[in-house]
């Protein structure tokens, strides 16, 4: 990618992913083959999952202008493809997890969901958050319970979102 206008092209199509999506997964997919690449790819389409490639510096360039610049980039190393998310932010994590878990490729980097940036040890945590489809459903299934069920419901959910954003102030702290 040689010249400037195609480098500005693709900076201002990745800020506008970021900013269209709630969660980007950024993951090193060296080494990995063909068949590999084509059904990541595969399961990443049929969940409606966007991915792509891109050069570091660009990628960097393209997260401070989306205001999502973290203090620590030196995830972005090696080779980096980013999954965006776009209705649910834990759908690349459970799409990622399954392969993860039996292969070591490819190796998941980081993640920013909603603006809040998670390293590379805490896939398994976004990949055991409930969808946004599961919290709905929940909070409409207790609509025919008591308005007891609600409040379960929400506090069940906040407990869920204060023990993550423990974790994370953990990590951070360490």
């Amino acid at each position: 990618m040689g010249n400037l206008q195609q480098k500005k092209q693709v900076v201002e199509s990745l800020v506008e992913k970021f900013q269209k999506s709630n969660g980007c997964y950024f993951l090193d997919f060296e080494k990995m083959n063909v068949e590999s690449t084509t059904k990541l790819r595969r399961l990443f389409h049929e969940k409606g999952i966007e991915y792509k490639v891109a050069k570091n510096t660009l990628v960097e360039i393209a997260l401070e202008q989306a205001g999502l610049k973290q203090t620590k980039t030196d995830f972005l190393k090696g080779n980096t493809g980013i999954a965006f998310g776009y209705d649910d932010p834990t759908v690349p994590a459970k799409v990622l997890k399954p392969i993860l878990d039996k292969e070591d490729k490819p190796k998941f980097k980081a993640a920013i969901i909603e603006g809040v940036f998670y390293g590379n040890d805490q896939l398994k945590t976004l990949a055991s958050l409930p969808s946004k489809a599961d919290l709905i459903a929940g909070i409409l299934g207790s609509l025919d319970a008591p308005v007891s069920g609600i409040v379960g419901s929400i506090n069940a959910v906040m407990r869920d979102v204060a023990s993550l954003i423990e974790e994370v102030a953990k990590k951070q702290s360490a």
